[in-house]
């Protein structure tokens, strides 16, 4: 017969491992980064179609993965208008929960006309709250129009109250120059996602500069060839990818106080 304080022992252990156990399977689970935004970041179904590649297919490998999950939304062809008026953006809001983190970059669609037969996905140009309400013949309904910013600031706004942090990037240049020097968005949507995410107080990683900084210094040819094809002077191939994705990574690391950095390799 065992005594009775040999039993308490062997509870008291019984007890532990089953604590243990159990704490095993309710640990807090991975935090997600989740990426938005067009098909620089995600080119067709993130494949490589056609020899494309956004930057979101490569940021991945900078993170630590046992430590937090990397998920790339990001649809081509979107502006920030369309990404959420045709639902995109709400299938990513149902999935964040406290402590995620959500990066979008967009841009190169908003420039579009508000509307037309074809996509009618233009957004305003500026980050005011200035707005129009036309009739979208996609739609067939009347719609309320925005600005770049706006709609910047509203998406940043829904994922903070969600308990996400927030990160906005400038869109990526395209292979497209100027006496010798790439074009850059400084004075446009550069400009209006850095204030949009400034008033939305979130995160802004001037990615245009870091990357037109690199193709000055590397020059119209190789960039032209290495990072792009002639045949497409906006979406990058393999290597203009990895670049991106390289700077995203930098970016992420050099800004203050963001705790993104954290899982950083």
């Amino acid at each position: 017969m065992l005594s009775n304080k040999v039993k308490t022992g062997l509870a008291g252990i019984a007890l532990a491992v089953i604590t243990s156990v159990l704490f095993s399977f309710i640990q807090k689970p991975k935090p997600t980064l989740y990426l938005v935004g067009d098909s620089t970041v995600k080119n067709g179904k993130g494949k490589g179609d056609g020899g494309l590649w956004g930057w979101g297919n490569y940021i991945g490998s900078y993170f630590d993965t046992t430590k937090i999950n990397v998920e790339n939304n990001a649809l081509g062809g979107t502006s920030s208008r369309t990404f959420q008026t045709q639902g995109w953006w709400d299938k990513v809001l149902v999935k964040i929960k406290p402590g995620d983190y959500v990066m979008m970059q967009f841009g190169h669609n908003d420039s579009s006309p508000l509307v037309d037969s074809s996509r009618a996905r233009g957004t305003i140009k500026n980050n005011s709250d200035e707005s129009q309400e036309l009739y979208n013949p996609l739609t067939k309904k009347t719609e309320v129009i925005h600005s770049y910013g706006w709609y910047l600031r509203k998406m940043i706004g829904e994922a903070k109250a969600k308990g996400a942090t927030v990160v906005v990037c400038s869109l990526i240049p395209r292979d497209s120059w100027k006496n010798g020097k790439v074009n850059r968005s400084t004075d446009s949507y550069g400009l209006w996602a850095s204030q949009a995410a400034k008033q939305a107080d979130a995160t802004f990683i001037d990615l245009n500069t870091l990357v037109a900084d690199v193709y000055d210094q590397e020059g119209q040819d190789k960039v032209g060839t290495v990072y792009f094809t002639s045949k497409d002077h906006t979406h990058t191939i393999e290597e203009g990818a990895k670049l991106n994705a390289k700077l995203v990574a930098g970016g992420i690391k050099s800004a203050s106080k963001l705790s993104l950095s954290k899982y950083l390799k």
